[in-house]
């Protein structure tokens, strides 16, 4: 089956000394004070611009010009090109007077002074002044108006556009002809490269976010999700630091009573499965604020893996791929345009956004304003040995949510037969901006004010590590979430699970007894207890990065070996 790609390929260099490496030693130009700031200023009054244009105008022109195909469903199918995820080796955040103090500088920040900032940025102009087709989307981050910004997206592919007027909150008529000057600008010319001659490019590809100009600037990725997330580094600078608000890496739902829940997760944990519930109301699926009026969603959307996608599995994300959606990087047959959603071929990383009208039961506007009662942290534990549910003591919640566990399971192709762990800090890592102290430190404040239950769930394996024992069926999960919601896990009898010292449930209606204690699941206890240990091992070294940072009580929440 033939690949329709876009017709657009970055040129590869060849000559292996072509550009110097990325050296580690900040430039001189760090922190001083620029004389001259560049004047490059993109056009808005150009006669072919198209500002906010509608799905179908975008339709036409992602077709004409970028190779873009509908499925039979009515979705628009795109192609990334060469990058098929995000790159966050070439990520900058610039290194400026006005945020310097606040950043969390480091392998997940990296350092990009003012004068490359400057240069890219006038790359990116140049090269978008030059387009004959050129895309505006004005819209909003953040539902609740109070703690909303306005942000304009300025592109030159048609399904960029369609891809962030899915993902922002869409304006209304009236909103759109007043919404005046944009707080923050993203510059995406992502069709064209870096230049590797630029000091500090690592490659020919570069994202960086300039808190002082309230500008982000893409080249050399056509990556759609390099926008989605450059949103939500904003407002996880922005929330906490200008508007005292805690930004979260998270999903959110509500029940008819108006009790919230987040569900902190990493990837494949289960946030996006478990926080669609037919007896309740989606506020989102991945990005939110606790404010201190309630919880609202940041996106106007979803972008939702597509890998093995089936109406059986998860028919309101099935039935949301119509027109409108835009399809990305997903092989389709050329005859028919059925989607191929278990073809990986082009990329694992296939997704799908959708704006967040098309899921049935979604809380329209995406804001409750109720405090939450209950926060779920998902882990996916291919060890075994962590518990189905546990209750979490305030130590504790801060504890897993600085460390932010779950584990990958080893691919069969390569004879790995360990899982990998993963630990990735406030549930969001790649994303972080400020220290994680500060965020763990709001989440405890607002849990111990508003007097939120936290449970920590696994949906990973039972009765032995990956290999041996098997993943916990979905339904007993699904049973456990229901049991969180109507309050029978609040007071349910507990007993402690030894090392992390968990506060487990002795009994569950629906739940197998020797499901809820791993001790009773495994048949080899040996092995369990050494497993255990070893978990416990990598929770300890993995933490030591936030030790001197957090009081004595969250130190000693974690596992004791």
């Amino acid at each position: 089956m033939s690949h329709n790609r876009t017709p657009y390929v970055t040129p590869h260099i060849l000559h292996k000394h072509y550009a110097q490496a990325y050296d580690a030693e900040v430039s001189t130009l760090i922190g001083r004070e620029l004389e001259y700031f560049s004047q490059a200023g993109f056009d808005m009054d150009r006669i072919q611009i198209k500002r906010n244009a509608p799905p179908a105008v975008l339709y036409e022109d992602a077709i004409r010009n970028e190779g873009a195909v509908v499925s039979s469903s009515g979705a628009l199918i795109n192609f990334s090109g060469k990058k098929t995820g995000r790159s966050p080796k070439d990520k900058r955040i610039v290194y400026e007077e006005t945020s310097k103090d606040e950043i969390w500088w480091g392998s997940v920040n990296i350092k990009m002074d003012e004068h490359t900032f400057e240069i890219n940025r006038e790359r990116a102009i140049d090269y978008l002044n030059t387009r004959d087709n050129v895309y505006v989307f004005d819209g909003y981050a953040g539902w609740d108006p109070k703690y909303r910004i306005k942000v304009r997206v300025i592109c030159a592919r048609a399904y960029h556009a369609l891809f962030m007027n899915n993902m922002l909150i869409r304006p209304t008529e009236e909103e759109l002809q007043n919404f005046g000057d944009p707080d923050f600008i993203i510059y995406n010319a992502g069709q064209f490269p870096a230049n590797r001659f630029t000091k500090g490019m690592s490659s020919t590809t570069s994202v960086e976010i300039n808190f002082k100009r309230m500008e982000m600037v893409i080249l050399g990725t056509e990556y759609a999700g390099e926008m989605k997330k450059g949103v939500f580094s904003v407002m996880h600078y922005l929330q906490p630091v200008k508007f005292g608000q805690l930004s979260l890496h998270s999903s959110a739902n509500v029940g008819e009573a108006g009790d919230v829940t987040l569900f902190f997760g990493l990837s494949g944990t289960g946030k996006t499965t478990l926080s669609a519930d037919p007896r309740r109301k989606l506020i989102g699926d991945d990005e939110h604020v606790w404010s201190d009026d309630g919880v609202f969603n940041i996106e106007g959307g979803c972008y939702a893996k597509c890998i093995n996608l089936s109406a059986e599995k998860e028919p309101e994300i099935f039935s949301a791929i119509r027109f409108g959606s835009v399809l990305e990087n997903v092989v389709y047959n050329p005859l028919t345009r059925v989607p191929d959603y278990d073809d990986a071929s082009i990329t694992e990383n296939t997704r799908c956004a959708y704006p967040i009208e098309f899921i049935p039961n979604a809380q329209i506007p995406c804001f409750v304003a109720s405090q939450p009662k209950n926060i779920i942290m998902l882990t996916c534990d291919a060890f075994g040995v962590l518990p189905p549910v546990s209750k979490l003591t305030p130590e504790q919640a801060s504890y897993h949510f600085l460390a932010g566990y779950t584990s990958k399971t080893p691919g069969t192709e390569d004879g790995v037969l360990e899982p990998i762990p993963t630990f990735s800090t406030c549930y969001s890592a790649p994303f972080i901006v400020l220290h994680p102290g500060r965020y763990a430190e709001m989440l405890a404040e607002r849990m111990a004010k508003n007097n939120v239950d936290c449970w920590l769930i696994n949906t990973g394996w039972t009765g032995g590590k990956f290999g041996t024992g098997k993943r916990c069926p979905l339904k007993y999960t699904r049973r456990i979430v229901d049991a969180v919601h109507s309050g029978e896990l609040a007071k349910a009898e507990y007993e402690t699970f030894g090392v992390f010292n968990l506060q487990v449930p002795t009994a569950l209606d629906g739940v197998p007894r020797e499901l809820l204690n791993p001790r009773h699941a495994w048949a080899n206890t040996e092995a369990f207890e050494r497993e255990v240990r070893k978990l416990a091992g990598m929770f300890q070294k993995a933490f030591a990065l936030y030790e001197s940072d957090v009081e004595e009580k969250v130190r000693l929440a974690g596992p004791q070996v």
